[in-house]
């Protein structure tokens, strides 16, 4: 029985597959044309499942079309790279220590007569001169990096041999003497302009069309080369790799290679070290894009027809929803519903179901939540802008050419909004940002229940078992108000966003503590973000902003009211922190559109008492 993928490409042999029918169609049409296309997106996407298929359709069904996959897969380069990093750390703790002997003998000797020329100085147990020609490594920096490039290219070569013999293999045939003799005894590929040699005399020797021995070979057997990983490329190989394949794409056809597939994380842009390397500017880029609903259909449905099981179909809309069509985790979510979770095969998948397995994926680190949370804990500017998404009412400019903006659209963080502004689509990556980003321990735990209670929060329960959200959030605007300036300690947050913080943080061991689960609605943007609270097989929804006038703070219960409508719940609420000088503190209940809504303006002190204005 197939199953559900998640660990590297999949195939339909093995796993259930979104076929992309539409998608490859348009890839093989574009390599037919001889583009040089470019596809850049966060990892387990399905970049490298979708290429792949599509070169098996060009090896099996096009035989006009004679495709080289490689992968540039940095190991090798890593190892080399660490190599010649090792030799400059060397080096620099070397020279520290030249300085630091200089320093000991001038103090010792006085400048009178000066330190030895060149003083030594003991490493690993032993001596040698300071010149510096003689330490080791030093002077064969560029050599050591050159090695890289040699190996580069060594390896590249011997991956393009061996992908050759593969696709004779597939099509069940064999090189011609001409061409075999060619692969033997050709002096290689060194660098980026023997690799244009090697391909454009490999394309003159490739099999004519039989049907058409008069025809060009160039014209009969294209070679199509699809490179995988392409962000593995070492720096000093990149420039001259890219000025090769445009000199061959700007000649003209025939060409060899006739059409070339990078994929990749990074986009060129991004790649280009050497700013003095001018633009990649013949790339057509090509976009895969996440899951449709229509595409997760057809996914499951492979799944029911071989097993019998049925999904609910708002279990269908709630995996898309909540996951944005993101294909690991589609089909993590879908591996913990069929296989985890021991649901009878006999059984409907159901809501209750999903909310188990939704539960499961907001709290498990599987790889893709770890390639999500370390890139944005790469750079503090991208906390500070996701802050702003969600803060800031204007919203933020979506601009393509923002460094920052570039790099969290590339991990599949955020996206361009209908109206041009930043926004995040993903509520499984927003519940992980924000848990990165919030204080594990923000030192105010112990003031959540005043003294003089039962500090507990199953005292929040009905005796039904239901969640009292008003009564929790009323408890809330208190403790807010009892730690006073407190909260200007806690740790590693922005003044700006410590409302929210403290309230995420104060929810989620609620939640915790009662069984329940806590999401996030998207899109989140333009200073507004939903929490949704399932507990018991009840949704409650609470939204927070920031305090930015009162027409503001009217027209968010309008918009409160009609996402409540839509989800089909009948209550909701809304908490705004006001951080202005002269705070106005208020709790209001009132009916909006025909649902009820409990609004909180919180204040959220400035400074402490002594700094006070």
């Amino acid at each position: 029985m197939r199953t559900f993928g998640t660990q590297g490409p999949v195939n339909p042999h093995d796993n259930y597959i979104v076929t992309r029918s539409k998608e490859t169609a348009d890839f093989i049409e574009r390599v037919k044309s001889g583009k040089y296309i470019v596809i850049f997106a966060p990892r387990q996407t399905g970049k490298t499942t979708f290429f792949q298929r599509a070169l098996d359709a060009l090896t099996t069904q096009e035989q006009h079309y004679f495709p080289i996959q490689l992968n540039f897969d940095c190991s090798l380069d890593s190892f080399n790279r660490f190599r010649v990093l090792f030799s400059k750390v060397f080096v620099f703790f070397y020279e520290f220590r030249r300085f630091t002997d200089f320093i000991e003998k001038t103090h010792a000797f006085g400048w009178i007569g000066g330190p030895t020329p060149y003083p030594r100085v003991s490493l690993v147990g032993g001596g040698f001169p300071a010149p510096l020609e003689n330490c080791p490594n030093y002077s064969n920096f560029e050599e050591a990096e050159d090695d890289t490039a040699a190996d580069f290219y060594r390896g590249l070569y011997e991956d393009i041999l061996e992908q050759i013999e593969n696709v004779f293999e597939q099509r069940r045939e064999v090189p011609s003497v001409q061409l075999a003799d060619f692969l033997e005894n050709n002096n290689g590929i060194t660098d980026h302009r023997s690799m244009r040699r090697f391909f454009r005399q490999f394309a003159k020797l490739l099999p004519r069309d039989t049907q058409n021995p008069t025809q060009p070979p160039f014209l009969t057997q294209r070679v199509v080369l699809l490179i995988d990983e392409f962000d593995g490329i070492p720096r000093n190989v990149l420039k001259g790799f890219l000025h090769s394949l445009r000199h061959i794409y700007v000649a003209g056809k025939p060409r060899s290679p006739h059409s070339v597939g990078i994929v990749g994380v990074k986009n060129i842009r991004q790649l280009n070290y050497d700013t003095s390397v001018s633009s990649f500017n013949i790339q057509d880029e090509f976009v895969v894009p996440n899951f449709t609903l229509e595409q997760v259909r057809e996914l499951l449905s492979q799944y029911t027809d071989e097993v019998g099981q049925l999904f609910a179909p708002d279990v269908i809309q709630m995996l898309h929803k909540q996951t944005a069509g993101q294909p690991f985790l589609i089909n993590r979510a879908a591996q913990i519903l069929t296989e985890e979770l021991d649901v009878p095969k006999t059984e409907m998948i159901t809501r209750d179901h999903f909310t188990a397995a939704h539960k499961r994926l907001l709290l498990e680190k599987n790889t893709n939540i770890e390639h999500l949370t370390t890139n944005i804990r790469k750079s503090r500017q991208f906390e500070r802008l996701l802050m702003q998404i969600m803060t800031y009412e204007e919203g933020i400019r979506f601009n393509p050419h923002d460094d920052i903006i570039s790099e969290l659209t590339t991990y599949g963080v955020i996206q361009n909004s209908a109206d041009g502004r930043c926004e995040i689509v993903n509520p499984i990556y927003l519940h992980h940002i924000m848990q990165t980003f919030t204080p594990t321990v923000n030192g105010l735990e112990r003031d959540y229940f005043a003294e003089n209670t039962t500090g507990e929060f199953q005292n929040y329960l009905t005796p039904k078992g239901h969640l009292e959200i008003a009564r929790l959030l009323d408890n809330f605007r208190d403790f807010i108000t009892r730690v006073g300036f407190k909260i200007l300690q806690v740790p590693e947050t922005p003044q700006e966003y410590v409302g929210r913080h403290l309230l995420l943080t104060y929810l989620d061991s609620f939640v915790k503590a009662v069984g329940g689960v806590m999401s996030f609605e998207v899109p989140t943007g333009a200073g507004k973000m939903d929490l949704c609270i399932t507990h018991n097989q009840r949704k409650y929804i609470v939204e927070t902003k920031i305090w930015r006038g009162d027409v503001r703070y009217q027209i968010g219960k309008q918009q409160l009211a009609v996402y409540l409508k839509s989800e089909n719940v009948r209550e909701g609420y809304y908490v705004v922190f006001d951080h202005r000088q002269k705070p106005e503190p208020r709790v209001e209940t009132e009916t909006v559109a025909g649902v009820s809504i409990r609004s909180y303006i919180i204040p959220v002190i400035q400074a402490a008492p002594s700094n006070a204005n």
